[in-house]
C-alpha cells in the first residue's frame, strides 16, 4: 500500500502543540504542516518562523482553518473548552482528526463526537501520550499475553509539584472551571485512568472519588490583581474494574519534588510489574516478579526495554492515517468512555458515595 503525505492544518499553537504535536508533525515523512489557528497573534508568528507557514494560512477562526482546501487532516490542542467545537466542525467537514485529552468537558459531548464519527467512518486519534511509552507498551504485552495471571489490583500514581506555592503559577485555562472542566482531575487524572485501561485491557465499572482545592485564588495571567481557582488541585479515587480488579489512583499537582512523576503497579495471581516515569528524568522503565521462588523472596527486576516498543505520537497518528496503525493509539471512543470515567468521579466526590461508571 502506498504511502500518502497528508496536509495537517493545527488548532492551538500553546505548549502541547510546541512541545509535541508540531516536532511531530515535523518529523513525519507522512504529515506535512500547512496551516494553523490561534487567537493570539504572536503564537501564529512563531508558527511562520519556527514551521513556514505562510501568512494566508494562519487563522484567527478554526472554521476557516476547517474548511480551507489545502487541510486533509485536522490537529486540536486547544484549551479544554474548544476541542467539542473545533473536532465536530473537523468531523461535518468529512476530516480526520487528533486530539488532545480530556476530549471535551462533558461526557455528552463525549458521546455526540464519538457517534459523529463512527457514522462517517473517520479516522481520530485521541493523544493520550502515555501510550506511546515503550516500558507501557511492553508492559501491556505482559499483561495480555497471561505472565500475571489474574489481575487483582493496580495502584496507579501521577504526581506533580506545579501547583505548589514555591511555583507560584499564575491562573491559566487550566485552573478556571469553565475552560478546563477539571483539575487536577481531567489534566493528569485522565492520563492516569487511560493508561491503566491500556495496559491491563480492562474498562472501569464503578468509582467512588475525593477532590479538593488547597489554592483558591491565583495571580491573573495579564493584568493585576487575583483570580479565583474552581477545579481540583489533586484526586483520589477507587475504580472497580473488569473481573472486580480494583485499582487506586492518587493524583495531584502539589507532590513536592515531584516533575512528570509516575508509578504503576500491578499485581496479579502469577506475577507482579512496576511501571514507572520520572524517577530518572524523563525515563520510563519497567520492572517484573514474575513466578516462583520470585514471589518469596520479592525479587523485582528491572527489564531492558526492546527497541520494537519505542514509537511516536504523531508518527502513530500518520500511521493510523494511512491504514497502517498498530491499534494501540486511542480513538475517540476510548476518550469517550474516559470521559465519562471521569464526570463519574467527580460527581462522585460530590455526593460522597460509589457510583456506576456505566
Amino acid at each position: 500500500m502506498e504511502r500518502k503525505v497528508f496536509r495537517v492544518g493545527s488548532v492551538g499553537i500553546g505548549g502541547i502543540s510546541r512541545g509535541v504535536h508540531l516536532p511531530g508533525i515535523a518529523k513525519s515523512p507522512d504529515l506535512e504542516l500547512v496551516a494553523v489557528c490561534d487567537l493570539k497573534p504572536e503564537r501564529m508568528a512563531y508558527a511562520r518562523e519556527a514551521y513556514g507557514i505562510a501568512e494566508d494560512h494562519c487563522f484567527a477562526d478554526y472554521h476557516d482553518l476547517v474548511n480551507c482546501p489545502d487541510v486533509d487532516v485536522v490537529d486540536i490542542s486547544t484549551s479544554n473548552n474548544a476541542h467539542f467545537e473545533v473536532a465536530k466542525a473537523a468531523i461535518e467537514a468529512g476530516k480526520p482528526y487528533c486530539l488532545e485529552k480530556p476530549v471535551t468537558l462533558t461526557a455528552e459531548e463525549a458521546d455526540i463526537l464519538a457517534k459523529m464519527t463512527a457514522e462517517r467512518g473517520l479516522p481520530s486519534m485521541v493523544c493520550f501520550s502515555y501510550r506511546f511509552k515503550a516500558a507501557a507498551r511492553y508492559a501491556k504485552e505482559l499483561v495480555d499475553k497471561g505472565l500475571l495471571g489474574e489481575i487483582y489490583h493496580v495502584y496507579m500514581q501521577y504526581l506533580q509539584a506545579g501547583g505548589g506555592p514555591s511555583y507560584d503559577l499564575p491562573r491559566s485555562w487550566r485552573y478556571q472551571k469553565s475552560l478546563t472542566g477539571t483539575g487536577a482531575l481531567g489534566d493528569l487524572g485522565c492520563h492516569a485512568l487511560d493508561l491503566v485501561s491500556f495496559v491491563t485491557g480492562k474498562d472501569y465499572c464503578k468509582a467512588v472519588g475525593h477532590a479538593d482545592t488547597f489554592v483558591h485564588q491565583r495571580r491573573l495571567e495579564e493584568g493585576e490583581g487575583m483570580g479565583e481557582v474552581d477545579v481540583d488541585d489533586f484526586c483520589h479515587y477507587l475504580m472497580e474494574m473488569d473481573g472486580k480488579t480494583s485499582a487506586n489512583f492518587s493524583v495531584t499537582r502539589f507532590a513536592y519534588g515531584r516533575g512528570n512523576y509516575q508509578r504503576m503497579e500491578i499485581y496479579g495471581s502469577k506475577g507482579a510489574l512496576v511501571y514507572s516515569l520520572d524517577v530518572t528524568p524523563g525515563v520510563d522503565e519497567l520492572e517484573v516478579c514474575i513466578g516462583s521462588p520470585y514471589d518469596r523472596v520479592g525479587a523485582f527486576t528491572k527489564l531492558p526495554v526492546p527497541d520494537r516498543f519505542r514509537t511516536d505520537q504523531m508518527q502513530s497518528f500518520a500511521d493510523i492515517l494511512n491504514g497502517r496503525g498498530d491499534g494501540m493509539a486511542a480513538t475517540i471512543e476510548e476518550g469517550r468512555r474516559i470521559q465519562h470515567a471521569l464526570d463519574v468521579i467527580i460527581r462522585s466526590a460530590e455526593e460522597e458515595k460509589w457510583l456506576p461508571c456505566r
